[in-house]
């Protein structure tokens, strides 16, 4: 084996099979770990060595990286999250010199807050920590937990909290990448013909939903580098835990009627139910602009989000399989016929082999991979978009 191996938390995980064959490791991982789970449920993963081979016992991994992939979607993610504790700890205790965790949509990094005034939630009221009374603080107990494992870097795409990030940071001493996909948006924008973005942007805009997505909004708007882009930013009053009402915000470059005729892409980190989302497009639509389509980095492809997301509002869905089951049909549903998936595998596997020395070259144009039904209008025979 090389200095570094490419593992999964279960077996025949294609999102981690596809990364290890980019980053050049000939084994399949199914020669590389073996994923057993007792009678009993519990799992008890085993790094495979040469069974004839007594001079190595405990020390086969001495030296080596060892990348955990944890993308998959058929096991709970405490489930999930169990594995990859179990898999930091093996291959710490058969030698490895660093585990590196790959976790696209970071576990529990939504249950980022705790019911007391340490110093994790200073300045925060009463009635703002009443909401949390009871709960515990999951993200840093998870982020604790593997620091324990054993694991020292820990990767992930757009998440969304700066106190997840704050923490994760602090705990794995600057080891904690949170990649932000602002390029693959860029390229897709510019070289698809998912809109018309006019000479130079003129007629293209970026819409943030929220305050809180207005960052990503712009981190894709530098990274386009069409100068004449628009933006337009949206203010969101939640009335209940799924009804919100939208206006556009008050320090906005642009008011609604300024987006009449244009192509219009609202940029957010993460979909669940998709209410938000459908009522910013049903806002957005009275400036009647020609299409409106929404970039999301984590889609949940839950029965909710598929029927609110089907709303004649949206037309056109542009999403990453960071996690994998949006990539399934049946999961996409009547949504087949508006949704593009961007695979980010070459992607993780460039920033991997830069991170660790090696010659990433083959991905700098070629970093992305694009998953289309056929029932979508643009779907064409396969090239490169």
């Amino acid at each position: 084996m090389k200095d570094f191996i490419i593992i999964s938390n279960v077996s025949d995980d294609p999102f981690a099979i596809d990364i290890g064959h980019m980053c050049g490791q000939p084994e399949e991982i199914s020669d590389i770990i073996s994923l057993k789970v007792y009678a009993n449920t519990e799992f008890c993963p085993r790094f495979i060595s040469d069974e004839g081979d007594m001079d190595h016992i405990g020390t086969q991994l001495k030296g080596k990286t060892v990348v955990i992939c944890s993308a998959a979607t058929n096991h709970t993610r405490g489930s999930l999250a169990m594995r990859n504790l179990v898999l930091a700890r093996g291959a710490k205790d058969n030698g490895a010199k660093r585990v590196i965790l790959v976790e696209p949509d970071l576990y529990f990094s939504a249950q980022d807050r705790g019911p007391h005034r340490g110093t994790d939630e200073q300045g925060r009221p009463p009635e703002d920590l009443k909401k949390f009374d009871g709960q515990p603080f999951t993200a840093k107990l998870y982020a604790e937990l593997l620091k324990s494992a054993g694991v020292d870097v820990v990767i992930t795409v757009h998440n969304h909290s700066a106190k997840v990030q704050a923490l994760f940071s602090t705990l794995f001493n600057g080891e904690f990448h949170n990649l932000i996909p602002a390029d693959l948006y860029a390229d897709y924008i510019r070289y698809s013909d998912m809109v018309v973005t006019g000479k130079d942007g003129d007629n293209l805009v970026l819409c943030a939903p929220d305050h809180g997505a207005e960052p990503f909004m712009r981190s894709v708007y530098d990274t386009l580098g069409l100068s004449k882009t628009s933006r337009i930013v949206m203010e969101k009053v939640r009335d209940g835990e799924r009804k919100v009402s939208m206006t556009v915000s008050k320090g906005s470059d642009l008011k609604l009627e300024d987006i009449k005729g244009k192509d219009v892409i609202v940029l957010d980190d993460m979909v669940r139910t998709g209410s938000t989302i459908v009522e910013c497009c049903r806002m957005l639509r009275q400036g009647n602009p020609n299409k409106i389509c929404f970039g999301v980095t984590h889609f949940l492809t839950s029965a909710e989000a598929r029927e609110n997301l089907n709303s004649k509002f949206v037309d056109e869905i542009l999403t990453l399989n960071t996690i994998p089951a949006i990539l399934n049909r049946d999961s996409q549903g009547r949504l087949r016929k508006k949704l593009v998936v961007l695979k980010i595998e070459k992607w993780i596997a460039r920033f991997l082999l830069t991170y660790m020395g090696r010659n990433a070259q083959k991905f700098e144009k070629d970093f992305y991979s694009v998953d289309m039904s056929s029932k979508n209008p643009r779907w064409r025979p396969p090239s490169r978009y």
